[in-house]
């Protein structure tokens, strides 16, 4: 055999070995039963689905197209975390993103929120800086 064969047999294995597709992972063995799978899609673009599982997952959601080519979406899904957590989630997806609505999600601080002093002194600087330079001559161009 020479070298390009030795290659050609390489890729093949390789090719052959590699995996053929993405499978999710399981928690377990056991299959989970669809309890409901309902879906209507309008010849307009609205489109309305109610899935559940066995395990407990449940997802509904219902959407149109918008009036800029985009759809605007609005659902909500449920399932039991790993740690028994129930989750729940209602959101709306549209020209202003992927909303979602949670007791479990994060919440920023409220705004305006206390600005520590290390940044005040740094903006007050920084204004000094500005101001002292305004007084100097400058050697850059600038239009008439």
């Amino acid at each position: 055999m020479n070298t390009f064969q030795i290659l050609v047999a390489v890729f093949a294995c390789v090719a052959a070995a590699a995996p053929q597709g993405y499978e999710a992972p399981r928690r377990d063995s056991e299959e989970v039963p669809i309890l409901r799978d309902e879906r209507v899609i309008e010849n307009d673009g609205r489109y309305n689905f109610d899935v559940e599982t066995g395990d407990g997952i449940v997802v509904s959601e219902s959407g149109a197209p918008s009036a800029d080519g985009g759809i605007n979406s609005a659902g909500s899904y449920s399932y039991t975390a790993p740690d028994g957590t129930p989750v729940h989630v209602d959101f709306v997806a549209d020209d202003k993103g992927f909303q979602p609505q949670s007791d479990l999600l994060p919440v920023a601080p409220e705004f305006p929120h206390p600005i520590p002093d290390f940044v005040k002194e740094q903006i007050a600087f920084a204004a000094e800086e500005d101001a002292r330079r305004a007084k100097e001559p400058s050697n850059r161009y600038s239009a008439p």
